[in-house]
């Protein structure tokens, strides 16, 4: 474990969670934190612009806008895998048998267990090794994530590459290397999905 990917980690997670009090009451703790690492604090600085400067009922509306009305930037990772479908309940109690095997007690707080600020403040907090496997092995989707916040010109996008660039092997360039990275062959359109929905269903062997 290093201690830049500890703190990337944890900024990433509270940063990509709704905002409120407390959130903001970190950001000097988070500046100085990441300033510690050369380059570590870029990623990060124009969410915590944000957060020193808009108000917080309007960095809320912002947040519900972007993550909470739609799934163009849905923080599930298993939704970009596994979608609605019933082999993610599976999914997600893998999950949680993961927290359950550290002997600490996570606070989901209402949130399903693949939450990606979740997985992030386990990895940070309670272990780093572990908390990377679930990240390595749902790198599509966090890449996907990341590609979803960049097309629509978000801040958070350059978070989200910052805790890609600590995972092994370089982000593919676009979605459909995305693919080629999981497996996948060209995208087909499936009954039930945008044409350009980018999740990686229908999953193979399904």
């Amino acid at each position: 474990m290093t201690r830049k990917d500890q703190v990337t980690f944890l900024a990433a997670a509270w940063c990509l969670s709704y905002p409120d009090e407390l959130l903001l009451d970190r950001v000097p703790l988070m500046r100085a934190a990441l300033g510690e690492f050369p380059g570590a604090l870029a990623p990060f600085a124009t969410v915590l612009d944000s957060f020193e400067h808009k108000d917080l009922m309007a960095l809320q509306s912002q947040y519900v806008e972007e993550f909470d009305l739609g799934k163009r930037h849905a923080l599930h990772l298993s939704y970009w895998t596994d979608g609605d479908t019933r082999r993610r309940g599976e999914v997600l109690g893998a999950f949680k048998k993961v927290y359950r095997g550290s002997d600490t007690l996570v606070n989901t707080r209402g949130e399903l267990p693949d939450f990606l600020p979740m997985v992030l403040e386990y990895a940070a907090t309670v272990d780093m090794a572990t908390g990377k496997e679930l990240l390595q092995q749902y790198r599509p989707s966090l890449e996907l994530i990341k590609f979803g916040l960049l097309r629509d010109n978000l801040a958070h996008t350059e978070i989200v590459q910052a805790v890609c660039n600590t995972l092994p092997g370089a982000s593919p360039a676009d979605e459909q290397a995305v693919m080629r990275m999981a497996g996948f062959g060209p995208p087909t359109e499936s009954v039930g999905l945008d044409p350009y929905d980018p999740r990686l269903l229908p999953m193979k062997g399904a």
